[in-house]
């Protein structure tokens, strides 16, 4: 008896231990749990939130918008077209590394290709899948909800003209940097400046709200160009047809406004599409008119002719005597076709007599004739600002000897480039002010600065108009309507070990109306095939092509409108 009473103490005094002991854990837990709350919400809180931030807070770039190219009348020629690009966490994704086939389905790569650049880029946050995506496969990417994969909007440069206007608006990368043309030249004021947003992620790392604007995006500022698109693509329809109806290797076409300095129509071929990726090539892309030099033969014999006039010895009607057909400088023999006689300067340049030129650019003194090329801006850079552009060659009068000099006479020995050959006759057309060349659109135009008298301009003018008319040289220059002036040049292409007898550039350079100029331009065509390559038969017609549409585009008035005899008149009113 007295042992089961025992018992039951004791059982009960176990009780009793076992109940405080327990009480005692609850109450220790209770207080621990109570620290760890008062730990977290009052002393650890800035960190928490901090750290809770960081894994469901990111900001985000938000992409500026580049500025719009255009031509002079408002139509656009570079625009920035909405994209999505595909980005991802690879840490994130690899959890779902099943549904990696169909991701890279709808990006259009290669399965495996697309499994090995997540693999290799576990140490990274962020890497881009895919660039440039339309919205709608963008869409179709999210439809997936793959953990870590995302959509950032950028924008993509698309470009309305084509291959038409390729050579000089030129192209951007892929992250919309300009690479070539004005979009390089005018990066920084196209360039706009990206915004940031602070935004929500899900589990997902998707965006779900924007909480923060941090900074607006400054988008970049748009550019008029000085090109006339119509301009532009007749000279770039004419081109391309003479260059397959010639067969020929290449060809440039310059159009400059000889009152105000701008570029109007400048054309290659052949050409590209900065659409197409894919045709990047410095051979395609690279703009000849600009970049590309050339010996100009006898389309420079016009500047020649302007020193001697300028020199006060010379007069339009003054007479060099050619006889008996050639001149012999040092070695070398300069020959015209046949023994023109005794000639006046305006037949020098109307029948291109090499051996009347050279006697002319002989009789002047050297530092002379080099000041007034330099004055046309031989040698030298233009105004215009292009990428690459190439200031020719002209070497200085010290360094020449009485060779140089003649050879320089009719084109040899010295290079331009069609934009510089363009300016040069643009002085012509200007009465001998020379205006600095602009690829953008002037509000006010400059000046000019006199380089030429203008009588000299004017006479050097009227004698080009003989070139052009019946007995001249470039007679397929021609425009119904309209007084042309200008000159043909046709030059052996230098080739190793000296000039290739078989291989020749075609030039025609001119202005119009020759009244009152207001166009100036120069054709170049390239190693024309077959048995034309004259530039009388190959680059004059293009010439005529060219500005008969341009002139009548710009509404240009006639000056040479056939005359009506007095009878047909006085019909036409009664009628």
């Amino acid at each position: 008896m007295k042992h089961g009473a025992e018992t039951k103490q004791q059982t009960a005094r176990r009780f009793v231990s076992r109940a405080t002991l327990v009480s005692v854990f609850f109450a220790l837990t209770a207080s621990s749990l109570a620290a760890r709350a008062v730990h977290l919400q009052v002393l650890n809180k800035d960190f928490l939130n901090q750290q809770a931030d960081t894994r469901h807070l990111r900001i985000e770039r938000i992409s500026a918008n580049r500025g719009t190219i255009t031509d002079r009348n408002g139509e656009p020629l570079a625009i920035s077209t909405p994209v999505d690009s595909v980005w991802a966490n690879p840490k994130k994704l690899a959890p779902a590394v099943d549904k990696v086939p169909q991701l890279a389905r709808i990006l259009g790569v290669e399965s495996q290709q697309l499994m090995r650049r997540v693999t290799r880029s576990m140490d990274k946050e962020f890497l881009y899948l895919k660039r440039h995506l339309s919205p709608e496969q963008a869409q179709q990417v999210l439809a997936l909800k793959l953990p870590g994969v995302n959509v950032q909007r950028e924008y993509r440069r698309y470009y309305p003209a084509g291959e038409v206007a390729g050579h000089l608006v030129g192209f951007t990368n892929i992250d919309d940097e300009g690479q070539e043309g004005l979009e390089l030249a005018f990066n920084h004021w196209l360039a706009g400046e990206s915004g940031a947003k602070r935004v929500l992620k899900d589990r997902l790392g998707r965006s779900v709200e924007n909480v923060e604007s941090i900074r607006p995006p400054h988008h970049g500022k748009d550019l008029r160009t000085s090109i006339d698109l119509r301009v532009q693509y007749l000279a770039y329809r004419t081109l391309k047809a003479a260059i397959q109806s010639y067969n020929a290797e290449s060809g440039s076409i310059v159009i400059l406004d000889v009152k105000t300095g701008e570029v109007l129509a400048i054309v290659n071929q052949p050409t590209y599409n900065p659409n197409d990726r894919s045709q990047y090539s410095a051979e395609r892309y690279r703009n000849r008119a600009i970049t590309d030099i050339f010996e100009p033969g006898s389309s420079i014999k016009p500047l020649v002719v302007a020193a001697a006039l300028e020199s006060g010895d010379y007069r339009p009607s003054s007479i060099i005597d050619t006889a008996p057909g050639y001149v012999v400088v040092g070695q070398k023999t300069i020959e015209d076709s046949r023994n023109l006689g005794r000639i006046s300067l305006t037949t020098i340049l109307a029948r291109s007599s090499n051996v009347g030129v050279t006697k002319l650019a002989m009789s002047l003194e050297p530092d002379q004739l080099w000041t007034t090329m330099t004055h046309f801006g031989l040698g030298s850079l233009t105004s215009s600002g292009f990428p690459g552009e190439s200031a020719g060659l002209l070497t200085h009068y010290s360094h020449w000897r009485p060779i140089s000099q003649a050879t320089l006479a009719y084109g040899y020995g010295v290079s331009v480039t069609p934009l510089q050959l363009a300016q040069a006759y643009s002085v012509i057309g200007s009465n001998g002010l020379l205006r600095p060349v602009s690829l953008v659109a002037l509000d006010t135009p400059h000046d000019g600065d006199r380089i030429l008298s203008q009588d000299a301009a004017t006479a050097v003018r009227r004698m080009l108009e003989e070139v052009v008319r019946p007995g001249g040289t470039g007679t397929k220059a021609a425009v119904t309507g309209y007084r042309i002036a200008g000159k043909t040049g046709t030059a052996w292409k230098f080739a190793a070990g000296g000039y290739s007898q078989d291989k020749y550039i075609s030039i025609f350079a001119g202005v119009a109306p020759a009244s009152e100029p207001r166009l100036a331009a120069v054709v170049v065509i390239d190693e024309p095939g077959g048995e034309l390559y004259y530039g009388s038969d190959v680059a004059a017609p293009v010439f005529a092509n060219v500005m008969s549409e341009s002139l009548r585009l710009l509404a240009v008035p006639p000056d040479a409108l056939p005359a009506r005899d007095p009878g047909s008149i006085m019909q036409a009113m009664s009628q």
